[in-house]
């Protein structure tokens, strides 16, 4: 009889390790769902003396691009419904003729600037997702909070983009 006694105590030893185990992995993922999304003021400001590209800067980008991209659609919606672009008078006048189709050309123009600056703020909002945003192309370097702040859409440390300037200028001219 006292044989089986310690074999039992053997299993009910096993068993209790095998129970703890499961605990502590359940322990850890509470802590990552825990995680609510982070919420700035208005009038935040990205400093350089915040860790670059932290949790604040990427929702204050993504804020300030989709804020931007609403502007611009409704400027475009604008422009292509309310603007001259709809005037179908004909002239007799020549010049009047030449005037308009100028102003046209130009409003198309301005409108298809627009329309790609519309994809490169949608293309910087996909980098704040992989979190690449911020971060230059080619060399993987910081870009810089100066920089974002005046050009959100970015891609580029500014000597990796003096460099893509220089090659798209000689390819221009062979």
């Amino acid at each position: 009889m006292p044989k089986t006694s310690k074999v039992k105590k053997k299993l009910s030893k096993v068993k209790s390790k095998t129970v703890k185990k499961p605990k502590t992995k359940t322990l850890s993922k509470p802590k990552e769902i825990n995680k609510g999304p982070i919420k700035i003021s208005k009038t935040y400001i990205p400093k350089d003396t915040e860790k670059y590209m932290c949790e604040k800067h990427k929702v204050f980008f993504r804020m300030r691009l989709q804020e931007w991209k609403k502007e611009l659609v409704k400027a475009n919606n604008e422009a292509l419904y309310n603007g001259s672009m709809d005037d179908n008078s004909i002239s007799a006048d020549i010049v009047d003729q030449a005037s308009s189709y100028t102003d046209k050309n130009v409003e198309m123009k301005a409108i298809n600037r627009q329309i790609k600056l519309i994809s490169e703020i949608d293309k910087a909002l996909l980098r704040i997702k992989d979190d690449t945003y911020g971060y230059c192309l080619d060399t993987a370097e910081p870009i810089g909070i100066k920089r974002l702040m005046a050009r959100p859409v970015a891609k580029y440390t500014i000597a990796a983009q003096e460099k893509h300037e220089k090659n798209e200028k000689v390819h221009a001219d062979d």
